[in-house]
């Protein structure tokens, strides 16, 4: 049972996931053991002094990467640090043909002290796992990656900007098995980079324009839009595409049924604050379950903020802009923190939020969060996890 057959240039290959039991049998990857290779020609300090000075967002690379594979035989395996290179990729693997792929993206923060944090790995450790369930692949153990992002940390400590600057971490998995035929993969390659990022914005955070996107949408029911895989990225450039071609920041989606209801960005989750002090954000099931997003939600809760995980339509949002009754919105997400929402434009008229600028509760939310990120204030979650 399980077993499904596919007709492939006229011949029937046997298309099997790998079974959970199977992976429990050979090598789950508990009590994996990485073994550190420290490049043999690490960047000098000046010039990393250099980068690390404006790196940007996504553009600057440390020096090693943590890696471990699996394969239906071995289980999950040969884990390490080493230094970081370029992957030899079969034209057939079969990551390029069917995109089995899923990713994470988190940061880690210096410390007044010296000291480094990490800001709730756990959550992204475990998104990670569901991700690769949704997505067939072998699920990788959570220690395994909560381990291969410290030990990057750890050996790339330099790279961590100081000030508001962090070091952006990106954990992957890809499908590393050479063949050509629709089914999962029984190979795959899991591996974490690092790229130290400055500040999101410079000067503080400036309000966002949104293009609401009319003609594309970025999930459905049943699809893969509470996962973190390429193809959800890749499906919404268009839209952004198109956010951009009429002055936009970023593109907002309604849902994929009505095309009335809010989801949210092309890369980050969506909160809208009313002027009874309570807060909204779209419900979990074709959205991404952010990290960001679910803080937020305990930091308002604590405050005794009324929280609201409600539907909310494109109407309502115009509706309650033009009287006053909306007073914020925001986005969400690891690389950005909050981006207050200042504008919204679409093909039915364009609408400003409070008056086009930043409201205070976003950036009290903004401030809070941060601080906690950074070790600046107590964490009462016990989201941090100190690496150094």
């Amino acid at each position: 049972m399980g077993v499904s057959f596919d007709k492939i240039d006229g011949v029937r290959e046997r298309a099997a996931r790998p079974a959970p039991e199977a992976a429990a049998a050979k090598g789950t990857g508990m009590g994996l053991k990485f073994e550190i290779q420290p490049s043999a020609v690490p960047t000098p300090d000046s010039a990393r002094a250099a980068k690390l000075a404006d790196p940007g967002f996504g553009r600057v690379f440390s020096d090693h990467m943590a890696l471990v594979r699996y394969s239906q035989a071995k289980g999950w395996h040969g884990a390490r640090v080493e230094s970081r290179a370029n992957f030899p990729l079969d034209p057939a693997t079969a990551v390029l043909h069917y995109a089995q792929e899923i990713f994470e993206g988190l940061k880690a923060y210096k410390r007044d002290d010296g000291g480094v944090n990490l800001f709730r790995p756990d959550a992204n450790a475990r998104r990670f796992r569901n991700s690769a369930e949704r997505m067939a692949m072998a699920p990788l153990p959570e220690s395994v990656f909560i381990e291969a992002v410290e030990q990057l940390v750890r050996i790339d400590r330099a790279w961590i900007p100081g000030g508001e600057g962090s070091l952006y971490l990106r954990p992957f998995m890809i499908a590393s098995e050479v063949f050509l035929g629709v089914k999962p993969s029984a190979e795959y390659i899991f591996a974490v980079i690092a790229s130290p990022v400055g500040s999101y914005f410079k000067g503080g955070p400036a309000p966002v324009s949104i293009w609401v996107s009319e003609n594309y949408t970025r999930a459905a029911i049943g699809g893969t839009g509470a996962v973190k895989c390429g193809g959800n990225y890749a499906a919404s450039l268009r839209a952004q595409a198109e956010a951009i071609d009429h002055g936009c920041d970023q593109v907002v989606f309604l849902d994929a049924i009505e095309r009335r209801y809010i989801e949210e960005l092309g890369g980050m989750n969506v909160f809208f604050t009313f002027d009874d002090g309570s807060l909204l954000t779209p419900p979990l099931g074709t959205i991404l379950p952010g990290i960001t997003r679910d803080s937020i939600l305990a930091l308002a809760r604590d405050s005794g903020t009324r929280v609201r995980e409600e539907a909310y339509t494109i109407e309502q949002w115009r509706a309650d802009a033009a009287s006053g009754r909306l007073t914020e919105a925001f986005a969400c997400g690891t690389a950005a923190v909050i981006s207050p929402i200042g504008k919204v434009c679409s093909g039915s008229g364009d609408f400003l939020i409070g008056g086009g600028a930043a409201g205070p509760v976003a950036m009290g939310l903004r401030k809070q969060l941060v601080d906690i990120q950074y070790g600046r204030v107590a964490d009462p979650h016990d989201w941090i996890r100190k690496v150094l």
